[in-house]
């Protein structure tokens, strides 16, 4: 995926599926358009979060 999706999701009032590469279900909490960066939430443990290349999000 490339920062603009991430961004365009993260916007959305719809619900969409975003997994990390590695098939686990993430949150867009923040992007980071310039640095090609977001903040996830993984999985339902609103304490888990992780930044991570927009390239590693995978729409399902």
């Amino acid at each position: 995926m490339n920062a603009q999706r991430a961004q365009e999701i993260y916007d959305s009032s719809d619900n969409i599926a975003v997994r990390l590469d590695d098939g686990q279900s993430v949150w867009i909490e923040k992007v980071d358009v310039e640095n090609g960066v977001a903040t996830v939430q993984v999985g339902q443990n609103p304490t888990d979060t992780q930044t991570v290349g927009v390239e590693r999000l995978k729409e399902h």
